[in-house]
């Protein structure tokens, strides 16, 4: 097993915490108020044309932010994260405002599916950049509590945000819902200003002639070059793939099945969110202390068990029960994942890592409901549920084979230098680039 040398703690410059922290909590906010926009969206569309404007408003969003998603990581790795976000974030608020505007004045669902359109082509992309930003901040074991801090974000931001836009729509009309989160857009621009303050351009690299378009393929043709990235995107793909049919049909046909009523489903859901948001809060302080392997096989391991045994638990309780379990260890699974990859990425290349991985996350929950919902109207639902649960067992099985693979990079290792030129005594010391280290592996 590949072993690496981690630099001195004790030498290591201070991790930006406050920079991180301003970083997770602008990118919560923004996300939060996401959320809220998609239910308060839903429920508009619901009222102009039923089912199939709730269909076609999705589409325009989900669909330019997969095509965007593509070029997004050639794009940050072109131009540099901060170009980009600024750009996009900004650009967002912008169009949210004018949304504000337009549906104050006028009573029409077409300013709704425009607006959806192009702000799903800005979130796609500007999403790789975000995830570029992060392994700037934070190196080695500290860069997996910084994931483990987002992870706890991500996680609470639809809890929060899904319940305020019910609010929002219910108390008033959807021009209200645009001007709250405009608020959270700006502020998270704000956020954006004062992380990325001082962030450097990346270098002009010698590829003339090479369109976005080929830049684009970067993400796959890093895979296929790269070992250790190749099996953690198996790794992450397969995990995400087994989640997808058993959460978004077989749960609800199984609580239906046995009786249990449609807030059995909420339940188990909660249950799962309560267990990942616990253990990636103690992430975000202690991942650093819980061995490697534990972290990313045995949680992988525990969570396919854990899957498949959901199919066979006889009540609610004992249902919920499992899915906390399933929860806590994603907590610590989910952002050990996204580290190693950060990690084994090339940082000419961040961008277009993060794309591809985002990309596979946004594949996974589609390909997985047309897959078993196809095999489960030949084999059942329990035994499609269990098949689930090996197709999960190939996520461990892959991180294995990560670990053992040599860490591969297409540019030499940067020698630690300052992040952003200091302004004054106090900012050396707290803002500073890190050489990219990787964990070591016994």
């Amino acid at each position: 097993m590949t072993t690496t040398a981690v630099s001195d703690p004790d030498t290591r410059p201070p991790t930006p915490w406050g920079r991180l922290v301003a970083l997770v909590l602008g990118q919560g906010l923004a996300l939060t108020g996401d959320y809220a926009l998609i239910v308060a969206l839903a429920w508009t569309a619901v009222q102009h044309g039923g089912a199939g404007s709730v269909t076609l408003l999705t589409l325009a969003a989900a669909v330019p932010r997969a095509l965007m998603l593509i070029f997004g990581g050639a794009f940050a790795d072109l131009h540099g994260p901060r170009f980009v976000l600024l750009r996009t974030t900004s650009a967002r608020a912008v169009l949210l405002a004018a949304g504000t505007a337009t549906m104050l004045t006028v009573d029409a669902f077409w300013p709704l599916v425009v607006l959806a359109a192009v702000e799903g082509a800005l979130l796609g992309l500007g999403s790789p950049s975000f995830g570029s930003l992060i392994p700037e901040l934070a190196d080695g074991d500290r860069l997996d509590r910084a994931n483990s801090l987002y992870s706890t974000v991500l996680r609470l931001s639809p809890i929060i945000g899904t319940p305020l836009g019910a609010v929002l729509i219910g108390a008033g009309e959807i021009w209200q819902a645009l001007a709250v989160v405009t608020l959270t857009c700006a502020v998270s621009f704000g956020s954006l200003v004062y992380v990325t303050k001082g962030f450097p351009k990346p270098v002009p690299e010698p590829r003339r002639g090479e369109s976005l378009l080929r830049r684009s393929g970067d993400g796959l043709r890093l895979l296929a070059g790269n070992a250790r990235l190749r099996w953690m995107f198996v790794c992450a793909f397969c995990l995400d793939m087994s989640f997808g049919w058993p959460v978004e049909v077989a749960l609800p046909v199984l609580a239906q099945e046995r009786g249990w009523g449609v807030s059995a489903i909420g339940i188990a859901v909660a249950a799962f969110s309560a267990g990942a948001l616990l253990t990636g809060l103690a992430g975000t302080m202690i991942a650093h202390r819980i061995p490697l392997w534990i972290r990313l096989v045995a949680t992988g391991a525990g969570i396919a068990v854990g899957i498949a045994a959901m199919a066979l638990m006889p009540s609610v309780l004992a249902l919920s029960a499992v899915g906390f379990v399933v929860g806590v260890l994603s907590g610590f699974n989910g952002p050990t994942i996204v580290t190693l990859y950060q990690q084994a990425a090339p940082r000419a290349r961040m961008g277009a890592a993060m794309s591809t991985l985002s990309l596979a996350g946004i594949a996974t929950v589609p390909a997985s409901i047309a897959l078993f919902g196809g095999l489960s109207l030949v084999l059942g639902l329990t035994t499609t549920w269990l098949l689930c649960g090996v197709v999960a067992l190939i996520g461990p099985v892959a991180a294995v084979m990560a670990l053992r693979s040599p860490v591969q990079t297409d540019e030499p290792e940067a020698e630690p230098g300052p992040l952003v030129p200091p302004a004054d005594e106090d900012a050396t010391t707290q803002e500073s680039q890190f050489a990219l280290e990787m964990e070591k592996v016994r």
